[in-house]
């Protein structure tokens, strides 16, 4: 699948939205993908993690788990593992650190990847990484639909995505005056609702 194809998915499911938003690392942006309106839709889930799958196994070969931060990875995690023939397991908050819970337990040596939805800053897919390294799997890399850092993000492991775009992201206190015009929205998962 092209970077075209993925961002046409994206367009075609109204989920590349422009505007002023607030995303979960804090960043102002022009630009936001509502990748919920990708994972209200079975099927068009379902085409983008298969194409994703066949670049994890291109790049990294057989893979025995899947790991993904809660709740924005938890779909596409799953989906994914399911195209790998791979376990699909996700960490979760608790007293702010990610880990596995629910009794997930990844087995020593395990070939795991850790599979996020969006990565713009890689600020939570190394959290989800750190929990993994907490077991003894074997992490091999990770993997995204979208990595809107335009290959800037560091995850101290090598990262595979299905399109890799460079979308402007700004400080609060660094807007440029177009953007500052208009009205911030925070519609990402962390917080919902209008800002200031």
């Amino acid at each position: 699948m092209t970077q075209d194809e993925v961002m046409q998915n994206f367009r075609d499911a109204g989920a590349l939205l422009e505007g002023h938003f607030v995303l979960s690392s804090g960043l102002h942006s022009p630009v936001f993908l509502q990748k919920m309106f990708i994972f209200q839709d079975p099927a068009r889930t379902e085409v983008l993690c298969r194409a994703l799958a066949g670049k994890i196994r291109d790049e990294f070969g057989q893979v025995d788990y899947v790991v993904s931060p809660a709740i924005g990875g938890i779909v596409p995690g799953y989906e994914t593992a399911r195209h790998l023939g791979a376990k699909a397991v996700f960490v979760e908050r608790e007293d702010g650190v990610f880990r596995l819970r629910r009794g997930f337990q990844i087995p020593p040596g395990a070939r795991t990847v850790m599979v996020e939805d969006i990565v713009t800053t890689g600020l939570s897919s190394r959290e989800c990484l750190a929990s993994i390294a907490d077991t003894e799997a074997d992490i091999v890399g990770a993997a995204c639909l979208i990595d809107r850092s335009g290959g800037a993000a560091n995850l101290g492991v090598q990262l595979v995505a299905l399109a890799t775009l460079d979308i402007p992201t700004y400080a609060a206190d660094a807007l440029p005056p177009e953007l500052a015009a208009i009205p911030a929205t925070k519609p990402g998962s962390r917080s919902l609702g209008a800002t200031k």
